[in-house]
């Protein structure tokens, strides 16, 4: 019997794998290969023929001003519009979960940014926010000068907005799963105990709500990241210095072949949202485990 089950177990294994070989042979030919490549880069003086130089490139990569200056416009943003998206998106959520008039037209105009091409997206900001858009003409009108905010401090805010429009209909959605996913009678016990408002929303929904805040907090920083495509295509390669991040950095640095900075850059980023997001999860495993408790 028992060799009859493991014959059936290989045989499970060997289909498996056989389901799985594609995506394993993509992962290892886009994926892995390519790692190993950068990660190869990174150490030497020279994509061909180079010789190993240790840490040399890393270490003038953090010396570098320009990659100083990058890495601090993209800590500034992401601190600044990560927890602005969870904020928002968690209040509309609350506010959506309630039954008000027109509540599903409203998830509707929040939703619609997931599915807007970027180039259509760029589009209508650039509309808004050029020096002969819609908003400096606004300002004309009121006998004001025009300001041309993509090449002063406002950029930094306005990318920030872009963020916040691209990304709070993505995170209200997970909110609202997960407030239709609490209980209705700790609520209605919480009534019965006399609970204010404010203590059911500390005590009942935040706590249960903690794995959704988790998740979100995560994809928030990721999404922080792909902010660049729109900043991109909005301001081109060289953007104001306050919205000047480490992918403009790293995009220069391949227009330029320098692949030794290039690949250092990609590790030290890659590097710090790995310790980023582990921290996280301990976080997570400890505050699960003392709502367990």
């Amino acid at each position: 019997m028992m060799s009859v089950l493991n014959t059936g177990k290989k045989y499970d294994n060997k289909t498996a794998l056989l389901f799985l070989a594609p995506s394993l042979i993509g992962f290892l030919i886009f994926f892995f290969i390519p790692f190993i490549g950068g990660l190869y880069y990174s150490f030497v003086d020279s994509p061909i023929g180079g010789s190993f130089v240790g840490l040399a490139n890393y270490i003038e990569l953090i010396k570098n001003p320009v990659f100083q200056k990058a890495g601090y416009n993209t800590l500034i943003f992401t601190v600044i519009a990560v927890p602005l998206n969870i904020l928002f998106s968690l209040g509309l959520a609350l506010l959506l979960n309630r039954k008000i008039y027109g509540r599903n037209i409203i998830r509707m105009g929040f939703i619609i940014p997931l599915v807007v091409p970027v180039a259509s997206v760029v589009l209508v900001w650039q509309i808004l926010f050029d020096m002969n858009g819609s908003l400096n003409a606004f300002i004309i009108w009121l006998g004001l000068s025009p300001i041309d905010w993509m090449k002063t401090d406002f950029a930094r805010m306005i990318v920030v907005i872009l963020y916040l429009w691209k990304n709070i209909g993505y995170n209200m959605v997970l909110f609202l799963a997960g407030l239709q996913n609490i209980p209705l009678e700790y609520y209605e016990a919480a009534d019965i105990d006399g609970a204010s408002n404010w203590r059911k929303f500390t005590s009942i929904t935040l706590v249960y709500l903690t794995p959704t805040t988790f998740f979100v907090f995560v994809m928030s920083i990721i999404n922080s990241f792909k902010v660049f495509r729109e900043v991109y295509l909005i301001s081109g390669a060289y953007p104001h210095d306050s919205i000047y991040m480490l992918q403009h950095y790293m995009n220069n640095k391949f227009a330029s072949l320098d692949y030794q900075m290039l690949t250092s850059a990609a590790f030290i980023m890659a590097i710090f949202i790995y310790i980023l997001v582990l921290l996280l999860f301990k976080i997570e495993r400890k505050v699960s485990s003392t709502i367990g408790g």
